[in-house]
């Protein structure tokens, strides 16, 4: 496993892995997070995943750049990019109804398949988030079925809905809060991704996986008023990968 230390300032620095978004690379990153948080290094403050890449953050009064470096490097001799890993896949419902799908008809003209094709393919497999951005909650995902492959909007919208569900390029996601957004909208999801209420406002951390499933417009409404009643939870199952 190649990896090198980045220097990032005097209370940060980054862990680079091969430069190249693959599902090993991205699980020794989301390894070492994990390794990082539970090994309780006193001076270290908070960890930062990306497609490729950890950045660390640490309190240089507590604890030194070199020692820092010295138990992180022990940590990651203790991690194979082969080994067998415990992740939780959360089950997210989608309502692919017109009301929701504002770009599924751009999508279909643009992959040549129909509406219930790109639903089908859409929801038909678990997404592995890579890493959180954009906003808080945001999870680029990967694992997108390559005939569902769609360029963004030419022109981005001012405002795209809490809960929109998109195709933008080779990736799709979850617009967590109300945001600016290029990205060819296909459904909505009534789960609050992100919701700064809850204990832990973002649901997922990068390493876990999405798994889509669709409802009917009725069915939505229904988990809708669930979860504003605060008894639905999606369901999540753990699953060695």
């Amino acid at each position: 496993m190649k990896y090198s230390f980045l220097n990032n300032g005097d209370s940060a620095f980054t862990v680079q892995f091969e430069n190249v978004i693959d599902e090993k690379v991205n699980g020794c990153v989301t390894r070492l997070a994990d390794l990082i948080e539970h090994a309780g290094i006193k001076g270290i403050i908070e960890t930062i995943p990306t497609f490729t890449s950890l950045t660390v953050l640490y309190d240089c009064t507590v604890i030194s750049r070199k020692s820092a470096e010295k138990k992180i490097r022990k940590l990651i001799s203790g991690i194979s990019a082969g080994e067998s890993q415990i992740s939780v896949v959360y089950n997210i419902p989608v309502c692919y109804d017109d009301e929701f799908a504002l770009d599924i008809e751009n999508v279909c003209n643009h992959t040549g398949l129909s509406k219930e094709e790109i639903i089908s393919l859409h929801s038909g497999r678990n997404y592995l988030i890579y890493m959180l951005g954009f906003l808080p909650g945001f999870a680029y995902l990967g694992g997108m079925d390559e005939r569902l492959f769609t360029p963004r909007l030419k022109t981005p919208r001012e405002e795209i809905f809490e809960g929109a569900v998109g195709i933008g390029g080779e990736q799709t996601g979850i617009y967590p809060v109300a945001s600016p957004g290029g990205w060819q909208l296909i459904g909505k999801t009534p789960v609050k991704v992100f919701d700064k209420s809850r204990e832990n406002p973002i649901l997922y951390k990068a390493g876990d996986y999405i798994k889509f499933y669709p409802v009917t417009l009725e069915e939505y409404r229904e988990i809708e008023n669930r979860i504003n009643e605060g008894v639905f939870e999606p369901e999540k199952s753990e699953v060695s990968l």
